[in-house]
This record gives structure tokens, C-alpha cells and sequence, in this order.
């Protein structure tokens, strides 16, 4: 028989009991569904984690009391991290002179959820709140629209006042310049010197939510008790940057007062060191999957190995009829074959297309990039295409092995 025939007949059979054929479908497609949803929603958040860390340069890094990457604050690392001493203002200044004329440092202290009002209007809760310095625009990627940056005796002198973002330019000045206007934050006033350009959303939020304060005004005016500064701190160049991290390092443990045997009681970030934290438990949840969609995947093969099975016993005088006519064993074997691998290639299909879309939504649920994962798409069709052939060659053997004659009797 010609391949397009087999093919047609295969096809024909199938459609002559849809339902069967779509619940066999099903366990596929749940399989593929539940893998192809989590990598694809992996793969657009590891675009969006890589391009929200942009925000801290490839030759910037930071210093925190604590990184957020360790145990629950119950265990043993935890309780330890828990006491360690917070970054204060002294030892931040002590340490931008320590650097001075090899890097550049970045003091900050924030907090979240705040409020800005102009003359009746105000923002949503949700505008971040910076207390810096001068250098925080460029160690965090932020341009000037219009207006001043933050100068040395701003911060000296503890100055009252702002630059803000456009979504507070937006919600509190629709219709005139903010420059020059006094904005009551968290119940303070500070005059507006400078106007942010547009930088978007990173992690599902707005960047452009924000505005700074000199860091002495920030903690004048919101209190330095049980609050640890970040200091950021940027290389003059790529080619020195582990230079400068070894300098850095050296003048932390001197400003924190460490002697030589005592450990860091302080936890140096960067672009790298985050994107490995989150690929750590990105594998994790990939291999989570993939455990969860082989047991789903193997199970949905036994399925199709029974409806097999019970097909070739329904049609086991057919199979006696074609081959008293002339039908070869070769013929018989590759029709029951073909029928195996379109319903598992049928499943795993609906099972990418509804993956993509899932894992998509979540994506699109926090801001992240939408992404079709090609090479997982493929290796699902191919797992697939291995699936009905594995499970499907017995029951098709087991048809094409038919004698005719008893076939012909079978009732």
C-alpha cells in the first residue's frame, strides 16, 4: 500500500472512536502541559531577573548587613545572620573616604509603600522611598529628564529635598513642572530640585515609582534605629573591578572594626552572584518538573498501550480480512504505529500550545517578557513521537503477528 494510505486508514480509524482517542490524548497532553508551563514560565522570568539586575551595572556591587538568599531566620544560619551589627551612617562615610579616587560609592537607605501629595492629588501607596546620595544616579542606571541631581552638601547639610519619578509626575503635575514645588511624602515636605527619565518596570514594578532624598534627611526624618544602609559601590572600569572588590573588602572590615581572624559580618552582592542565586532554584523547579511530567508521561504511555490493545481486539477480524486480501505484516504493523504516535503526538501538541499560553500568563503576570521555549517545544515532540512508538510497537506487533485464518474466526 502506498505510505498516504496508511496513513489515511490510521487517521480513519481514530476519528471512528473520538473519544477514546481524545481521553487517551489527555494524559499526554497533561504531561507536556506541566513541563512546557514551568519552563516556559522559568524562561521569562530569568529574562526579566537579568534585565531587572541591569539596574546594578556589570561593574557595580553591593554591600547589605544580610542578603535575602539564606535559611529560615529559625535556624542556626539564620539566628547568627540575625545578630550581626547594621551598616550605620559613620561607617558609610568612613568607607566613601576609604574609596575615594578608586570607586565610586553609592549610600542607601529605603523603604517602600509611601505616599507623595501635591495640592490634593496623590500617588498610590506604593512609591519607593530613597534616602542616597549624590552617586546613587549612576550606580543604579538612573538618567535625569530634567532638573539637578543630589549634591555633597544636600547630604551634608540634610536638605529637604527630592527628585522624583515619572509616575509622580504624571499622577501630581499633569499640566505644569514639578521643578521648584514642594510634595509632602510620608508627611514631610521637600522641594522638588530634579525629574527622573522614564526606566519601567522591573519584577513586575514600576522603577519610575520612586524619589530620593539626601540619605542624612532620610534618616533625620524617619529614624536610623534598627535600619542598615546598602552601600554601592562601582569600579572605574570592568578591567578593574575585582581590584576594586578586594580593596572594598579590606575597607569594610576595617570601617566594621573586624580583626584579622574574625569573619565578614557583612554580604557582598552583584549582578552575577543574584542571577546564580536564581538559577540555583530555577533548576530546581525545572527538575521538579521534569520528574512530575516523566511519571504523568509514563503513565499516559501505558494508556495508550491498553487502548491499543483493546483496538487491535475489536478489529481483530478486519485485521484477518486485509490479510486474506494481500495485506502484509509490514503494512498492518506501521497503520497501528501511525495511529499510537498521532495520538501521542496529538496530546503533546495541545499539551505545548496550552504550556506556552499558562506559562505565559504567569510571565505576563509579573511584568516579565513573553517567551515561546523552542527547544523544549521540540525535545517534547520528539519525547512524544518516542512514546507512541515505544508503547504503541507491542500492540501493533501484536496485530500485524495475527494468523488470518483465526483472525477471520474470532468473533
Amino acid at each position: 500500500m502506498i505510505f498516504t494510505e496508511i496513513i489515511m486508514m490510521a487517521l480513519g480509524s481514530l476519528g471512528v472512536n473520538k473519544l477514546r482517542s481524545g481521553l487517551t490524548m489527555l494524559g499526554i497532553t497533561i504531561g507536556v502541559f506541566s513541563v512546557i508551563g514551568v519552563m516556559t514560565a522559568v524562561s521569562a522570568l530569568r529574562g526579566s531577573v537579568e534585565s531587572g539586575l541591569s539596574a546594578l551595572g556589570s561593574d557595580t556591587f553591593q554591600f547589605v548587613k544580610r542578603a535575602n538568599s539564606f535559611g529560615p531566620p529559625d535556624s542556626a544560619t539564620g539566628r547568627k545572620l540575625a545578630q550581626r551589627r547594621d551598616i550605620t551612617l559613620a561607617q558609610a562615610t568612613r568607607y566613601v573616604q576609604m574609596m575615594e579616587g578608586a570607586a565610586t560609592v553609592a549610600i542607601t537607605a529605603a523603604s517602600g509603600g509611601a505616599q507623595a501629595l501635591y495640592e490634593g492629588r496623590k500617588t498610590q501607596a506604593n512609591v519607593s522611598l530613597v534616602g542616597t546620595n549624590e552617586n546613587y544616579l549612576g550606580a543604579n542606571k538612573f538618567t535625569l529628564e530634567s532638573g539637578r541631581n543630589l549634591t555633597p552638601d544636600d547630604v551634608d547639610f540634610a536638605r529637604p529635598v527630592a527628585i522624583i519619578g515619572q509616575d509622580l509626575v504624571t499622577r501630581l503635575f499633569p499640566s505644569e513642572s514639578p521643578l521648584d514645588k514642594r510634595v509632602t511624602i510620608r508627611g514631610r515636605v521637600y522641594t522638588v530640585i530634579g525629574i527622573l527619565a522614564t526606566k519601567g518596570s522591573a519584577f513586575g514594578q514600576s522603577q519610575d515609582a520612586v524619589a530620593m532624598i539626601p540619605v542624612t534627611r532620610f534618616l533625620s526624618n524617619y529614624g536610623s534605629r534598627n535600619r542598615s544602609l546598602t552601600l554601592s559601590t562601582q569600579a572605574p572600569t570592568q578591567e578593574f573591578y575585582n581590584d576594586t572588590i578586594d580593596r572594598a573588602i579590606t575597607a569594610m572590615r576595617a570601617v566594621r572594626g573586624l580583626k584579622a581572624e574574625d569573619d565578614n559580618d557583612f554580604d557582598l552582592s552583584s549582578n552575577d552572584s543574584l542571577i546564580a542565586a536564581f538559577a540555583t532554584v530555577a533548576d530546581t523547579l525545572q527538575l521538579g518538573s521534569l520528574a512530575i511530567s516523566a511519571i504523568a508521561l509514563v503513565a499516559a504511555g501505558v494508556g495508550i498501550m491498553n487502548i491499543m490493545l483493546v483496538s487491535v481486539t475489536e478489529r481483530t477480524k478486519e485485521i484477518g480480512v486485509r490479510k486474506s486480501i494481500g495485506a502484509r505484516k509490514k503494512t498492518i504493523l506501521l497503520q497501528f504505529l501511525i495511529e499510537s504516535v498521532v495520538i501521542s503526538l496529538a496530546g503533546g501538541l495541545l499539551g505545548i500550545l496550552l504550556g506556552v499560553l499558562g506559562g505565559n500568563a504567569v510571565a505576563l503576570a509579573l511584568s516579565a517578557t513573553v517567551v515561546f521555549p523552542w527547544n523544549w517545544a521540540l525535545a517534547g515532540l520528539g519525547v512524544c513521537s518516542a512514546i507512541g512508538v515505544g508503547f504503541g510497537f507491542y500492540p501493533a506487533w501484536k496485530a500485524a503477528s495475527l494468523d488470518p485464518i483465526e483472525a477471520l474466526r474470532f468473533e
